[in-house]
């Protein structure tokens, strides 16, 4: 029977299960990837374990979210990192290096081996036809271990590209499209894979942005085949031995199937606070513009930022907008300075900073009051930016220097008036430049490892009790983020190592006095509308709210990596049988669950919740592995026990 190319790497991988849509399947982690926003409690969950060596083929520590160092937390946090890895046998790449995900594709990444990491883009590594998916930091942590990796077997959905994209619109653009088409929740359970003729005229880089910012759809992962600019790009890092042909058997079946003629597509750009929120640059043409960035995460590749330059060349940034390019890695700004790209993008007007996540998660860069900034980056969830009140839009490089030249939201199309749009190629060979690298060595087992005093350790969990009683804190709506729930930005960042402290601001944009009450109630619950917990896969989100005491989490439905994370810390993730039954749960009422120990650890899918003086029915939909992680409280519970029998 013919296969898509995304059930050929599952089933090389599989270790446990069927591929059978919605089924729990096990798979092997061939490199880990962490960063230091996550890493670092990934790396206190992994010392917990008390194994002597990291067990993945391939385990990087990146440090590219908290780069501004205005005391010193995060110091402290980045040099605990670099001694961890040494004792245990990671890469170590530091500060100023770049992100995580340009860099592993750049000196890591191989066609076909599958890659789990702390950070929610991890799916970016499609740019290379590797199989990248977001995770908890325990569930990394547990991969670096050498555990399979375990979650719901995804459905498929293909993507046949057909055209190629016209002038003044890029592959940002392309998922705009599939936003505009699926929204942050249409891809829920799937794998997208992206198949036919137009595939062909994507970059690696192209289809790094595509996977990069699937994530925003909700979706598990996304892939692209490995074909020839997948050989180049990886000849162009000196890496060609790494290329394999990979892609999907003639007759393919897929679970779902769409069709984009890549030559229709026109600048899209994702309005305030949703990345689903998407409509056409011309319908908001016209607005003022405050700030423009370009880079971060995504669209920070060479090709992004030498397009910008290029239309940005011989002109200037208007009066009224601050300019800021965030290149990818150390590597892009070495190749666009060869080809003379800062030279424009600096006489332009542009700020130009160190590689790194910066303004995408709120780690400066914050817009001011009622200020519009536009950005390249993948999210623009309501605060993220730092700024309460954000008007953060999405777009693509060019839709972003069009508006930072004119000063309002620009269609780039209109400036062919003015020029001829620069198509721009990748380098045939880059200027690499690995040796910010810190390689694993046999003489890094030696290694002290160095924590500083914001470096705390785990907080024990008590299991599960036979019945459990908790108090509603707080009822929240749909599409609640990660963000919401555990804020980032240059304030609360630092904490990430210290749960104690961390957890003061959890939900504390929108409930200032969150911690204050759970920690009055002893086991708290939180009532969620549908797509709980999308965005990130900082665990923090549910580790936090935990050490507050909630152990209850009731929503219409969860997002995939903070179901998986709930389960991972021992708090209930119930979805309501009756979304109705949504309008009669209010805060302060008392939620009581008979028996829920032994329902659990008998399998029943239904637990009856009592609500005051009715009772509702709610679905714990999980596996046998992940009721077995729920009794015993966590994740890590499980794996003492298991090391000390």
């Amino acid at each position: 029977m013919p296969k898509n190319l995304t059930h050929k790497i599952l089933e090389a991988h599989l270790m446990e299960g069927r591929l059978v849509a919605g089924e729990e399947i096990a798979i092997r982690i061939d490199h880990v990837l962490l960063q230091d926003a996550t890493g670092t409690m990934a790396m206190l969950e992994f010392e917990a374990m008390g194994l002597d060596r990291a067990r993945a083929e391939v385990a990087v520590q990146y440090v590219d979210h908290n780069i501004l160092q205005t005391d010193s937390k995060n110091a402290d946090d980045h040099r605990y990192l670099q001694t961890a890895s040494a004792r245990y046998g990671l890469y170590f790449s530091p500060p100023g290096n770049g992100v995580s995900h340009q860099v592993h594709m750049e000196r890591f990444g191989v066609p076909g081996k599958t890659l789990l990491g702390a950070d929610s883009h991890t799916p970016g590594a499609a740019g290379v036809s590797m199989l990248g998916i977001g995770a908890g930091g325990l569930d990394v942590a547990l991969a670096m271990a050498g555990h399979p990796y375990a979650l719901p077997c995804p459905k498929v959905l293909g993507v046949r590209l057909t055209g190629a994209l016209p002038d003044w619109v890029s592959a940002k653009d392309v998922i705009l499209e599939m936003l505009r088409r699926y929204g942050v929740k249409g891809c829920l359970g799937k794998i997208v894979e992206y198949t036919g003729p137009g595939v062909r005229s994507l970059s690696a880089t192209d289809r790094e942005t595509i996977g990069n910012m699937g994530t925003e759809l909700g979706a598990t992962s996304s892939i692209f085949p490995s074909d020839e600019n997948t050989r180049l790009y990886l000849l162009g890092q000196r890496r060609g031995e790494a290329w394999i042909e990979l892609k999907a058997d003639n007759g393919a079946e897929y679970d779902e199937f769409a069709e984009i003629d890549l030559s229709t597509i026109e600048p899209l750009i994702a309005c305030p606070s949703s990345p689903g929120n998407v409509v056409p640059v011309r319908e908001v043409a016209g607005k003022t513009v405050h700030q423009v960035i370009v880079g971060s995460s995504v669209n920070s590749s060479f090709r992004d930022l030498m397009v910008v330059a290029a239309i940005a060349e011989g002109r200037h940034a208007h009066p009224d907008v601050s300019l800021h390019i965030n290149p990818g890695s150390r590597q892009v700004i070495e190749n666009v300075a060869a080809k003379g790209g800062f030279i424009s993008l600096i006489r332009a007007g542009a700020r130009v900073h160190e590689p790194g996540c910066l303004g995408c998660i709120g780690m400066g860069q914050a817009p001011g009051t009622g200020q519009v900034s536009l950005r390249t980056m993948p999210r623009n969830f309501p605060g993220r930016s730092g700024t309460v009140d954000d008007q953060v839009y999405l777009c693509s490089p060019e839709t972003a220097v069009a508006a930072a030249l004119k000063g309002v939201i620009t269609d780039p199309r209109t400036l062919a008036k003015e020029m001829t749009y620069p198509r721009i190629k990748d380098p045939s060979t880059y200027v690499v430049e690995s040796s910010a690298i810190i390689a694993p060595s046999e003489a890094g087992r030696k290694t002290e490892i160095i924590r500083g005093p914001n470096i705390r350790p785990l907080p024990e969990m008590d299991a599960l009790p036979e019945t459990l009683t908790a108090e509603i804190v707080l009822k929240v709506g749909d599409n609640i983020s990660t963000d919401t729930i555990m804020p980032a930005g240059a304030k609360i960042l630092p904490l990430r190592s210290n749960i104690e402290a961390l957890s003061q601001f959890v939900f504390s944009q929108i409930a200032p006095d969150f911690s204050r009450e759970c920690r009055k109630k002893g086991n708290a619950a939180v009532v969620g509308g549908d797509n709980y917990g999308q965005g990130s896969s900082r665990e923090h989100a549910a580790l936090a709210p935990r050490f507050l005491g909630v152990r209850i989490k009731i929503a219409k439905g969860f997002a995939r990596i903070h179901k998986a994370n709930l389960c991972n810390f021992g708090i209930l993730p119930l979805e309501l049988s009756d979304p109705s039954d949504y309008d009669l749960l209010e805060k302060g009422m008392i939620l009581t669950l008979p028996d829920v120990r032994a329902r659990i650890e008998r399998g029943d899918v239904e637990i009856p919740v009592e609500a005051g003086n009715t009772q509702i029915m709610t679905l714990l939909q999980v596996s046998d592995r992940q009721r077995q992680l729920l009794a015993a409280g966590g994740a890590l519970n499980v794996v003492r026990k298991s090391r000390q029998g």
